[in-house]
């Protein structure tokens, strides 16, 4: 028998194992009195404008109007107010997460929904948002709670209709545009379908979400909802004039 040399990547297999095994032997001596994840109960103030038109009769049509990641509520309150009706009140609120964003002008403050870390504390925290909202508006009888609309670009499209499907009874209309769908529809036992009118909108040349995704979201929501209606658009990641016109008629018909 002929003993051989071992290759160096033999060796160099070997010496990692070693390491990988070394490193976890010290990461357990270290953390023998480690504890994750805990927990305290803390309060932040969450921020939203609102728009009460001057000569809209009271109580009003509602429609909160809901920014996608690392946009603030002034965008999406500029967004509302051009496809709202006159004698809407529109409030347009902020995400909690604020964060950096590179624009041409340097860098600027964005703010967003969730991540994938412990998300549905995220989405508790949106749902909570709109209905504290929704309910310091009625009881200041400012707006209509039979006329209240949801409106959602990218990021905020799925969190509004999973606020949508778990309040089910709140909403006169949902308005989504270029953004995706509750990836728990089929098994979340808490959902219901929404008597709401729902409009779903979304571009053929969309930089974060293929076509196809899209079409397979728009399927998924025509077979879960009874008042559905998608278009798409030749348009990127964005909410075009034509979108706005269409939004704004659909409001006018449905309202």
């Amino acid at each position: 028998m002929i003993w051989k040399f071992p290759t160096n990547q033999t060796v160099f297999i070997v010496l990692k194992s070693v390491c990988i095994c070394v490193y976890l032997w010290i990461i357990n001596m270290n953390s023998e009195n480690l504890q994750t994840d805990l927990s305290v109960k803390a309060e932040i103030k969450l921020y939203y404008d609102l728009y009460v038109p001057k000569t809209a009769e009271k109580p009003a049509p509602l429609l909160v109007a809901v920014h996608g990641y690392g946009a603030h509520k002034r965008y999406m309150m500029h967004e509302a107010r051009l496809i709202a009706p006159k004698n809407f009140v529109v409030a347009s609120l902020q995400a909690p997460h604020q964060h950096f964003r590179e624009t041409d002008g340097g860098f600027k403050t964005g703010f967003g929904w969730l991540t994938d870390y412990k998300s549905e504390e995220s989405v508790a925290l949106h749902h909570n948002f709109v209905l504290e909202v929704i309910k310091k508006l009625i009881s200041d009888k400012i707006v209509d709670a039979e006329k209240i609309y949801l409106y959602g670009f990218s990021q905020a499209c799925a969190l509004n209709f999973r606020f949508a499907f778990t309040f089910s009874e709140i909403l006169r209309g949902v308005i989504g545009a270029c953004g995706g769908i509750p990836s728990d529809l089929e098994t979340n036992k808490i959902y219901m379908a929404t008597n709401a009118d729902i409009l779903y909108l979304y571009g053929s040349k969309d930089e974060f979400y293929p076509f196809e995704k899209f079409q397979n979201f728009e399927q998924k929501l025509k077979d879960y909802l009874p008042n559905f209606q998608a278009k798409s658009y030749e348009a990127k990641h964005e909410i075009t004039d034509e979108m706005r016109e269409d939004v704004r008629k659909w409001i006018v018909d449905n309202g």
